[in-house]
C-alpha cells in the first residue's frame, strides 16, 4: 500500500469549516444538556442531527477526506482477514480456559504451600 506525502498546509476555509464543525458538536452537547427537562425522544435526535451536520461540514475539508480514506482503507482490510471457523473458535476458546483453570488451581496450590510454610516458619501453625 502506497503512502503519499501532502506537504502543502491546510487552507483557511479547511479551518473555518472545522472549528464551524466543532462549534456545533458542542453547541449540541450543551444543548442536550441544557434541555434537561425536556424529554430524551426530543433530545437525542437533535444532538445526532446536529453530529451528522457536523460531520457533513468536517468532511468537505483535507482532514475529513484524509479520515475518510482511511476508513475506506481499513474496510477493505478487514475484507482481506481470513477470520477463523466455528470449530477453530470453540476449540481455541477451550484451551483457552483450560489453560486459565489450570493456572488458577497452581497459584492455589502455591499460595497454599507457601501459607503453610510461612505459619511453620512463624510458629503459628502446627
Amino acid at each position: 500500500m502506497a503512502q503519499k506525502s501532502d506537504t502543502t498546509s491546510t487552507s483557511p476555509l479547511d479551518t473555518v469549516k472545522l472549528a464551524v464543525a466543532v462549534l456545533i458538536l458542542v453547541a449540541a452537547v450543551v444543548g442536550f444538556y441544557w434541555f434537561v427537562d425536556e424529554p430524551l425522544i426530543f433530545r437525542v435526535p437533535g444532538l445526532l442531527a446536529a453530529t451528522g451536520i457536523a460531520v457533513a461540514i468536517g468532511s468537505r475539508t483535507r482532514a475529513g477526506r484524509a479520515i475518510w480514506a482511511f476508513i475506506s482503507e481499513s474496510r477493505t482490510e478487514v475484507r482481506k482477514v481470513v477470520w477463523p471457523t466455528r470449530h477453530e473458535t470453540v476449540q481455541t476458546t477451550l484451551v483457552v480456559i483450560g489453560l486459565v483453570l489450570l493456572v488458577a488451581v497452581f497459584l492455589w496450590a502455591l499460595d497454599l504451600g507457601l501459607l503453610r510454610m510461612v505459619r511453620v516458619l512463624t510458629g503459628q501453625g502446627s
